[in-house]
C-alpha cells in the first residue's frame, strides 16, 4: 500500500490520455487499480473496475479472459459504503454479476456509446503496432509512412486494409517482373528508334545533303574517254570511275552552277587524280585538257590524215593509204558507195567537223569509224535523199557538194544562204552570165592541194584540164571539196531567193552581191580600195 491508501494495480487512464486503450494479457484490457482498499474508484461514464486480472463484466459476451468471466465479483471491505459519507451520485446503478449488468443502450450514460443489443458482436483486436511512446505520439511521421515500407518488418501482421507481407511480397514480385518487361521493351524501342534515326539520316543525306567531294586540284595524271552524246551524270560516273572524283552527285551539282558546264563536249581529257568537282569543270572546260582532234568546218581530209597520224604516232601517210584502200569498210551510206570514178577521196565531206579521241595506241580505223559514223547520222537527220531531189541535184552526194562549196567561198555564216543562191543560179544551164560555170577558185585550190587566194588569170585557169576545175567543166565537181559544217549544209538545204550570180566580201560586215558582172565589178572596186585603205 502507498501511503495514499491505493493499490499497487495501476490507476486507470482516462480516455483523453495517449496511452488511453493499452490492453493486459491476452487482449483485453488492463484492470484498474481499486483506490482506499480496493473501493472502485469511480468515473463519470465509465464502468467500475475490479482488482487486477479481473475486467469489468459485459453482459452476453465472453473473449478469452475477456469482458465476462464467469466470477463472481471481489469482496468491498466497505460494505459498498462511501468511507466520507458523501452521496454516491452512482448509487442508483446495481452492481452487475456476471451477465446481469444493466445496459445503459440509449442512455446519456453510456459512454463510449454502444451498439444497440441486436447488432452488438465481438471484435477482433489487432495487434498493437510498436509505439514509440507517449513522449513522441502519433506523429505525421510515423501515421504517413508509403505501404511499401512495411515490407521491412519482420512479422506477418496485416498493414492497413488487410493487406499482410505476402501480399506485398507478391505485388512486389509483380513490379519487379514489370520492370524487366518495360526494360526490354525500352531496350527494343531505343534500337529501333535508334534505326530509324540512323536510316533516316542517310536518306536526308543522300537526297538533300551535300554530295561526297574532294578537296583541292588533285594530283597525277589520268586520261578519261567522253563518248560523243553523253550526258552530265554521264561524264560524272566516267571520271568516278577513273577516280578523278568522289561523287556523280558533286560534279554534277558543280557542273550545273558553271554557266558554261553544258559546253563540255567529246573527247580525250587529261585529269587529275582526286580533285574537287569544281576543279574538275574547270579543267575540262580548259582547251588544254582536251587531248582530241578537233576538225574544222571545211577542212579537207588530207590535212586530217596529216592530224591524225600525228596524234597516233604513226608514219605520215598511214591513216590516208587505208582510207583509200578501205573507204567502203568504214560506214559510208549506200548513195556515197554509187561508183564514182572522178571522185578523188571517197571520204570527203564524211569526216564531219568535231571533236574527236585521238590517242597513242587507237587505229586509224577507229578513228576514221567514229568521224563517218557522226556525219552519216547528221546526214541521215536533215533526209538528204528528199532535200536533194527537192533542189534537181541527181543524189545528196551533190548536196553535200553544194554545202562544201558554201562553206569554202563563204567568208562569213551569215552570208551563206545567198551564196548558197550563187551556186544554184550558176549551175543553171541557160544562165547568160556564166553559162553553166560555176568559177570557184575553191575548186582549183582543191584540186591543186593549196589554198591561195590568187590562183592565176582566168585564161590560164581555163586550160587546167581536171575534173575538179569549174573554170573549164560545167556543173559541180565529182565530189565534195571539204567537211561542210552543219550551217553550210543548212542552207545549201534551203537557199535565200535571188537572182545573185556574183559576190565579193569587202569586210566582215558586208558582202556585196551582183545580178550582172558590170556590177559585180563595181563591188571589186570597193573591194580593192578597202584593202587600199587598210595598207
Amino acid at each position: 500500500m502507498t501511503e495514499y491508501g491505493r493499490g499497487r494495480s495501476p490507476e486507470p487512464w482516462h480516455p483523453e490520455d495517449p496511452l488511453y486503450g493499452d490492453q493486459g494479457w491476452g487482449g483485453q484490457a488492463s484492470a484498474g487499480q481499486s483506490s482506499y482498499g480496493g473501493q472502485p474508484q469511480h468515473y463519470p461514464q465509465q464502468p467500475q473496475q475490479s482488482y487486477g486480472g479481473q475486467q469489468p463484466g459485459y453482459p452476453q459476451h465472453n473473449y478469452d479472459g475477456g469482458w465476462d468471466t464467469g466470477q463472481n465479483p471481489a469482496y468491498d471491505p466497505y460494505g459498498g459504503h462511501d468511507p466520507y459519507g458523501g452521496h454516491d451520485p452512482y448509487g442508483q446503478q446495481p452492481v452487475a454479476y456476471g451477465g446481469e449488468r444493466p445496459d445503459q443502450y440509449g442512455t446519456p450514460d453510456a459512454y463510449p456509446p454502444p451498439r444497440p443489443p441486436g447488432r452488438r458482436h465481438e471484435v477482433q483486436q489487432e495487434t498493437p503496432d510498436w509505439d514509440p511512446g507517449p513522449d513522441q505520439g502519433e506523429h505525421a511521421f510515423f501515421a504517413d509512412r508509403d505501404d511499401d515500407d512495411d515490407d521491412y518488418d519482420d512479422g506477418g501482421r496485416g498493414g492497413r486494409g488487410g493487406r499482410g507481407r505476402g501480399e506485398r511480397r507478391g505485388r512486389g514480385g509483380k513490379k519487379r517482373r514489370g520492370g524487366c518487361a518495360c526494360l526490354v521493351l525500352s531496350l527494343v524501342f531505343a534500337g529501333g528508334l535508334g534505326g530509324a534515326v540512323y536510316y533516316g539520316w542517310d536518306y536526308i543525306q543522300s537526297r538533300f545533303g551535300s554530295a561526297e567531294d574532294y578537296a583541292g586540284d588533285g594530283a597525277g595524271q589520268v586520261t578519261v574517254d567522253i563518248p560523243r552524246g553523253a550526258t552530265g551524270y554521264d561524264i560524272g560516273n566516267k571520271l568516278k570511275e577513273a577516280g578523278v572524283v568522289k561523287s556523280v552527285d558533286a560534279f554534277v551539282a558543280a557542273q550545273g552552277k558553271d554557266p558554261k558546264g553544258q559546253s563540255i563536249q567529246a573527247g580525250v581529257y587529261v585529269m587529275k587524280k582526286e580533285m574537287s568537282a569544281e576543279a574538275a569543270v574547270g579543267l575540262m572546260l580548259d582547251p588544254k585538257s582536251r587531248n582530241n582532234l578537233v576538225i574544222a568546218e571545211g577542212m579537207r581530209n588530207a590535212k586530217i590524215y596529216e592530224q591524225i597520224d600525228k596524234r597516233l604516232e604513226e608514219p605520215k601517210g598511214t591513216t590516208e593509204k587505208y582510207a583509200q584502200k578501205n573507204w567502203r569498210k568504214l560506214g559510208l551510206p549506200d548513195w556515197a558507195k554509187n561508183d564514182h570514178p572522178d571522185v578523188k577521196d571517197h571520204l570527203e565531206g564524211f569526216l564531219s567537223p568535231s571533236s574527236y579521241p585521238v590517242a597513242k595506241g587507237m587505229k586509224p580505223a577507229d578513228v576514221l569509224k567514229e568521224m563517218v559514223e557522226h556525219a552519216t547520222t547528221q546526214y541521215e537527220a536533215q533526209n538528204l535523199e528528199a532535200k536533194a531531189k527537192a533542189l534537181n541535184l541527181k543524189d545528196p552526194l551533190q548536196l553535200v557538194t553544194v554545202a562544201s562549196l558554201v562553206q569554202a567561198e563563204g567568208k562569213y555564216k551569215h552570208d551563206f544562204e545567198k551564196v548558197a543562191t550563187v551556186v544554184y543560179n550558176r549551175l543553171k544551164p541557160n544562165n547568160t552570165e556564166t553559162y553553166g560555170l560555176l568559177d570557184f577558185d575553191s575548186t582549183v585550190n582543191y584540186l591543186r592541194g593549196k589554198s591561195d587566194l590568187a590562183t592565176g588569170s582566168v585564161d590560164e585557169l581555163r586550160k587546167l584540164n581536171d575534173p575538179y576545175n569549174t573554170y573549164k567543166i560545167k556543173g559541180l565537181p565529182p565530189g565534195p571539196i571539204g567537211n561542210p559544217g552543219a550551217e553550210a549544209l543548212k542552207s545549201a538545204i534551203k537557199p535565200a531567193e535571188g537572182d545573185w550570180y556574183y559576190f565579193v566580201s569587202v569586210n566582215a560586215d558586208t558582202t556585196l552581191f551582183a545580178e550582172t558582172n558590170e556590177e559585180h565589178e563595181r563591188n571589186r572596186q570597193k573591194y580593192q580600195d578597202e584593202q587600199d585603205g587598210n595598207e
